[in-house]
């Protein structure tokens, strides 16, 4: 057996959209994997207290998380990584002297803190579980550690942000920017360090844009079936989508069960 080194994305990949529960036979493949010997992990953008209940659930003991810069080998946490502090705090600065509500994770928590109630006035509460704590002595400098940042800021008025390209950013909810690591690639690669695995051996499973960045041409990437067209332009195979059994398709077409 040759072994390979599997990653695999959650949403819309490994789990079903319309009920949020990981799909029969993806389950069953991952365990298969594990038996015949091949490394097995997750690679989600979601911060590791988010993601290790799903971990845990489907039985696997490795993740790549936080976008990319945590790390979870044999159930430990041995990176996770917050955002370069000088470039967060002097976003901050700027999104709240232009009058937008912030959010910041500290810790790996659903805890969000803030100066003042701005976000939830601007744009609502967040789609997700979401511990908010007001602090009204707040100090940006004061801060030794940033995860990531929400910003009620519109789409259409990003250009005001001027210090928004220093660092990475995503928009999956319509009225807010959130900066967080995504290199799922480099956490990829880092992962194979660790473990002293091959890069040519890593294969990833993703869905949508969000995967294109660890769909890496060193590598096989293959696109589910339901994914994007983008995505599925870049990778090396498309399969099935996620809830016709497409996990398990593949890798009985590249024998690896």
């Amino acid at each position: 057996m040759h072994k390979k080194y599997f990653f695999f994305d959650i949403d819309g990949t490994l789990t079903d959209r319309s009920t949020g529960e990981i799909v029969p036979s993806a389950l069953a493949t991952l365990k298969k994997l594990e038996a015949a010997g091949h490394f097995v992990s997750i690679a989600t953008g979601r911060a590791h207290y988010k993601a290790r209940g799903f971990m845990e659930k489907v039985g696997l003991s490795n993740m790549v998380c936080n976008g990319g810069v945590g790390l979870v080998i044999d159930h430990e946490l041995v990176e996770n990584r917050p955002l370069d502090l000088s470039k967060a705090k002097a976003i901050c600065k700027q999104a709240d002297a232009l009058g937008y509500g912030l959010l910041l994770m500290l810790d790996d928590s659903l805890r969000c803190y803030s100066k003042d109630n701005r976000f939830r006035k601007q744009m609502g509460e967040r789609l997700e579980p979401t511990e908010y704590i007001i602090d009204e002595t707040l100090d940006y400098d004061a801060l030794s550690a940033i995860y990531k940042i929400y910003i009620s800021i519109p789409k259409e008025e990003e250009e005001r942000l001027t210090l928004r390209n220093t660092l990475g950013h995503l928009r999956f909810a319509g009225n807010y920017l959130m900066f967080q690591y995504d290199e799922k690639d480099k956490g990829i690669e880092h992962m194979i360090e660790r473990i002293h695995g091959r890069i040519e051996d890593v294969v990833v499973f993703g869905d949508d844009t969000n995967d294109l960045v660890m769909f890496d041409k060193r590598w096989c990437s293959i696109a589910m079936g339901n994914g994007s067209e983008d995505i599925k332009q870049k990778a090396d195979y498309v399969t099935d989508t996620n809830v016709r059994d497409g996990i398990q398709k593949a890798c009985q077409h590249f024998h690896w069960i």
